[in-house]
């Protein structure tokens, strides 16, 4: 039986519309090569019948992605899920580099919904990008709305999730961008590839979770359950017939796209009886390193080879949760999927130590003896978090921006909102629960989207006064900051950035209620990652660590736990862009901020004019 890794890049390849078309010029270099001119010309301008040749092989690509409920069962009980053309996970898009994309939305459900692009730059098109009342207005029940972008420069695995309230916990697939056609990958071809989706999975609708925990104040329920692509494993109940199987030949290297899409975990995956090579994250190739653990925090992608060398058998490819956060409840279940070999002879070793069984067809079954478990770090292991993130680095030396020209330095973490008590005060000592960067907790407009008050000029919809530096000083991380600071201001403050500025941020967390690590995303770009560190950040001493030979490039970046990180990036794609934490509890309490970076000198510089189609905002 297929794995449901295997399904969903099936599904996505026939689900691709016949209106794929090559440009004109593609039709007229093959005539061409038909008649012999293209060795003709080659031989007299090269390189510009190469870069002809080049751009002839860019595709269109076309998707219609209805999201609509259906009716799944998962842990014993079925229950109505938002997904996206009756599929969890969503579709798998495959493009590659240079591609032109169309993917008409179509909103068959009861809520708002708008599609991010994660990892995309969306090059002054941040029409496209779809986080809810940032770049545009969400796409009402029954309406529509098609994203159009074309892939610049960019492959790897990235990934698409609905970017309103919590629709995201089942509305997610892969975003596959190979490179392009005729150009190999840095590494050996890998025989197969596969997608490998981490989510969570909730007993109630998450919407209702997510409604409950604003009317009360208290933080949301945690899940009950770890998926990998889209099933708990055969460690939970009623689970193991539908345990996602991941077949490989022995001998053979298969390239595992593992994606983070949990709504709130961090989480540890590891391959029993096997290393792993990574490769790639956040679509941007890596010093290859081998490994037995991988951490990813939410948003995150990672690529890594793993060649089938062991004894064939059934081995298990398991997550669960990195909980840096003290006192703070979490998922403590693990996720299962099956790495399993194809024409696994009698005598394959197992945890049980009995010989398995096989099918007709010569493949282990899911009825099979249980696999082997892997080694999973402790909850609460931060060393091997870190020694997995400082493991990073850029496959090659590269040109680090500077100078710095604008220079933030931000909190990120907890805060606790005074109120009376009773049953909207239901958070920690009597108050609402809330998060904040530099002590503003960011408020959405729900009338208009930011990135259309800035381009036409509308007034009172937000303010561009977002703090460089803390409003107050205090030892950020110690476990006793005084109670006065525990409350942020609500606001909806952007901070103004210069095209083509080079920009370093700073991200602080902060010991206030729980110190926790932050998963970092900044839209519309990618950035370098400097250094990461404990404690309270200090240039005078820290700045020295910073890497400028080999920093890897991300587009989410883990925050320590109790420390900080410095990412680096010029600001050369102008609009609106949300920078947030990408657990979704602590964005929902106001983790969150944007940058309005101003267009430059030419229309080369500028944001591109709206779609016709741009949902229109309701008052």
């Amino acid at each position: 039986m297929p794995s449901p890794a295997c399904d969903s890049v099936t599904t996505a390849r026939n689900h691709q519309s016949s209106k794929q078309t090559k440009p004109a010029i593609a039709g007229a270099m093959a005539a061409m090569v038909r008649s012999g001119l293209v060795k003709l010309l080659c031989s007299s301008t090269l390189l510009l019948c190469c870069f002809l040749l080049r751009g002839a092989l860019a595709e269109e690509r076309f998707y219609e992605f209805v999201v609509q409920e259906a009716l799944v069962k998962r842990l014993c009980k079925s229950q109505k899920i938002i997904t996206v053309n009756g599929q969890f996970p969503g579709p798998t898009i495959e493009v590659y580099n240079g591609d032109t994309v169309a993917i008409k939305a179509v909103n068959m459900a009861q809520y708002n919904v708008t599609l991010h692009w994660h990892g995309l730059r969306q090059l002054r098109n941040g029409w496209a990008d779809g986080p809810e009342f940032v770049t545009q207005c969400p796409i009402r029940p029954g309406g529509s709305y098609t994203y159009r972008f074309t892939i610049q420069d960019q492959e790897g695995t990235l990934w698409w999730h609905a970017h309103s309230s919590w629709l995201r916990a089942t509305v997610h697939g892969a975003l596959i961008i190979h490179p392009r056609r005729g150009l190999p990958y840095p590494f050996p071809k890998p025989h197969k590839e596969f997608p490998v989706i981490l989510a969570e999975w909730w007993r109630r609708d998450p919407i209702a979770v997510l409604r409950q925990s604003m009317i009360t104040g208290a933080p949301p329920n945690v899940s009950d359950a770890l998926l990998i692509n889209g099933q708990p494993g055969d460690l939970l109940p009623c689970s193991s017939q539908e345990t996602s199987i991941i077949p490989v030949v022995a001998g053979e290297t298969s390239l595992l796209r593992i994606i983070n899409a949990a709504m709130n975990t961090e989480l540890f995956v590891s391959l029993a009886g096997h290393r792993m090579t990574v490769v790639a994250a956040d679509a941007m190739y890596t010093k290859p390193f081998d490994t037995t653990v991988v951490l990813l925090g939410p948003g995150q992608t990672t690529d890594v080879l793993v060649t089938a060398h062991a004894a064939p058998g059934r081995y298990y490819l398991a997550a669960r949760a990195y909980a840096s956060a003290q006192g703070v409840p979490f998922d403590n279940t693990t996720a299962t999927a099956i790495f399993q070999y194809k024409n696994a002879g009698p005598g394959c070793p197992t945890t049980s130590g009995r010989s398995s069984s096989r099918s007709s067809s010569g493949h282990l079954g899911r009825a099979g003896p249980r696999p082997m478990l892997p080694f999973l770090p402790a909850f609460n292991d931060t060393n091997t978090a870190t020694a997995f993130s400082n493991s990073l680095r850029s496959p090659h030396p590269v040109r680090v921006p500077g100078p710095v020209t604008q220079e933030v330095f931000t909190t990120v973490g907890f805060g606790l909102f005074n109120c009376r008590p009773g049953p909207f005060c239901q958070g920690p000592n009597n108050t609402r629960f809330g998060a904040s960067m530099n002590n503003v907790s960011f408020q959405l407009p729900n009338t208009v989207s930011l990135l259309q008050a800035h381009y036409h000029h509308i007034p009172g919809v937000f303010t561009d006064d977002f703090p460089a530096f803390p409003p107050v000083l205090f030892d950020f991380t110690s476990r006793n900051v005084p109670r006065p600071l525990w409350q942020p201001v609500k606001g909806t403050k952007l901070y103004r950035v210069r095209y083509g500025a080079v920009v370093q941020i700073v991200f602080q967390d902060t010991g206030i209620f729980a110190a926790e690590e932050h998963p970092m995303h900044i839209h519309g770009y990618h950035f370098y990652v400097l250094a990461t560190g404990f404690g309270n950040y200090d240039p005078r001493r820290d700045e020295a660590k910073f890497n400028l030979v080999d920093p890897p490039s991300r587009n989410t970046i883990g925050v320590p736990v109790g420390g900080w990180a410095a990412v680096r990036f010029v600001a050369d794609n102008p609009g609106v862009w949300l920078v947030h934490c990408h657990i979704d509890a602590h964005l929902t309490g106001g983790l969150a901020m944007a940058l309005l970076v101003e267009d430059g000198g030419n229309e080369l510089e500028a944001t591109v004019p709206p779609p016709l189609d741009l949902p229109v905002c309701v008052l």
